[in-house]
């Protein structure tokens, strides 16, 4: 998939039906990666608030993360009983092995720079057998916000870790296939699978959406049965699921 300028990826402009075929797989991607019975799930998603109602309303009790910086009233509510916020910028509230599932979407891995930390949290708190859903930056993303900056110089002096600097002053930490599973396994937690996102192209989605709007379940359908593992060379972000041995 060609890099997507650093201005769209705020979902508007131009890509706004590649965004909203982009939610409906994240949407679609949760709802078969949720356990199949009640449990006790913990959203650390960045306080967006839509998986975790979407975790609730498919009969999960949620515990929300919200962001501590922001105040009380900027951050996002719901009229659902089994979704409940904390606001908190780690894990320490949490006792070991006191949930069944963690989701880090929205790349919180990516904006949290000291990742090794924040999974290590993640696996303590997981309960034997509870698996965490995590997305990050690519490194595809991190070239391409650097090249767009004229940033060359870090193009070619990219390490092991790659922090990139974004135009609004933000960094967010950019990940290949194998550094995201290397992240996940130091954890001591095994990975079920790594792939991107999406590898179907914008214009390939406007495309289709402008033939038929009716396409967007097919195209949601035809992106999550493909099965690119660790294919780092497409894509925006990267998903990876993992557990915690029994």
């Amino acid at each position: 998939m060609l890099p997507i300028p650093a201005e769209e990826l705020n979902g508007s402009g131009a890509l706004g039906p590649y965004w909203t075929f982009y939610h409906a797989v994240v949407a679609e991607q949760l709802s078969r990666w949720l356990p199949e019975t009640p449990s006790t799930v913990l959203d650390m998603s960045c306080g967006n608030g839509r998986w975790a109602v979407q975790a609730a309303k498919a009969g999960h009790r949620v515990i929300e993360m919200v962001d501590f910086r922001r105040p009380a009233d900027d951050q996002p509510l719901h009229d659902i009983s089994k979704v409940s916020q904390v606001r908190a910028d780690d894990l320490r509230f949490l006792p070991d092995c006191s949930v069944d599932a963690v989701l880090a979407e929205e790349r919180a891995m990516s904006v949290e720079l000291m990742a090794e930390s924040a999974i290590d949290d993640v696996a303590r708190v997981l309960r034997p057998g509870g698996r965490t859903l995590v997305c990050v930056d690519s490194l595809v993303l991190g070239m391409a916000i650097l090249a767009e900056q004229n940033y060359w110089a870090h193009l070619r002096q990219t390490g092991e870790v790659m922090l990139v600097p974004w135009p609004d002053g933000s960094i967010t930490r950019c990940f290949s296939s194998a550094q995201l599973r290397e992240l996940l396994t130091e954890a001591g937690l095994e990975v079920e699978w790594v792939r991107p996102r999406t590898v179907l192209s914008p214009s390939t989605v406007d495309h289709v959406l402008a033939s038929d709007s009716r396409a967007l379940t097919w195209l949601v359908n035809t992106e999550l049965d493909t099965h690119p593992d660790d294919d780092d060379t497409v894509g925006i972000h990267l998903v990876a699921s993992a557990r915690r041995p029994c």
